[in-house]
């Protein structure tokens, strides 16, 4: 059972609170350059009393960044909570995720009517979680069969294939033109 997708996504404005009381807030694409992600868990609404889904100490939990934002890679231990959560991720009921974290670097834009804040360096990631109702609509997660992951490895394997064959077809041009 695993589950990937996006805890945190860059450059993605979101509404904290209403437009009354509340203000817009984005993550900046370096806010996660000198974050402290030392065992991370995996959780469900960021409840402490619902069991642990994968953390990063044990390695049934990987965090990466790249160009989007914070990319999870959960392999699901086989536990009755964790099947509970592979189905409800499969079914589309549980698709958007969250994380819980503290700001090291922030900057506020005050000259709209509703404030900005930008988050420059998150301190420390606390948890990623998988949730009913999410901060940040922008985030996902979803299920990976072995027959999806299967059919991905063969797609990039004819695209390399491809790049290879177009190399040798410049290649034998440039020596028909010498």
């Amino acid at each position: 059972m695993t589950l990937e997708g996006y805890a945190i996504i860059f450059e993605s404005e979101t509404l904290i609170g209403d437009e009354e009381h509340g203000f817009k807030e984005v993550i900046d694409k370096d806010s996660l350059s000198e974050t402290l992600m030392k065992d991370v868990p995996m959780k469900y609404n960021h409840m402490d009393n619902f069991l642990i889904i994968a953390r990063t100490k044990n390695g049934s939990l990987s965090l990466s960044v790249d160009e989007k934002g914070l990319k999870v890679h959960a392999e699901l231990l086989d536990t009755e909570s964790n099947k509970d959560i592979y189905k409800m991720v499969t079914a589309g009921l549980l698709d958007k995720m969250s994380f819980a974290f503290t700001v090291n670097k922030q900057s506020w834009d005050r000259s709209g009517a509703i404030p900005v804040r930008r988050i420059l360096g998150i301190e420390r990631l606390y948890d990623v979680s998988i949730v009913d109702t999410p901060a940040y609509d922008s985030t996902s997660i979803y299920a990976r069969s072995l027959e999806a992951m299967d059919l991905e490895l063969k797609a990039m394997d004819l695209a390399e294939q491809k790049k290879k064959t177009e190399i040798i077809k410049k290649r034998i041009q440039i020596k028909s033109k010498i």
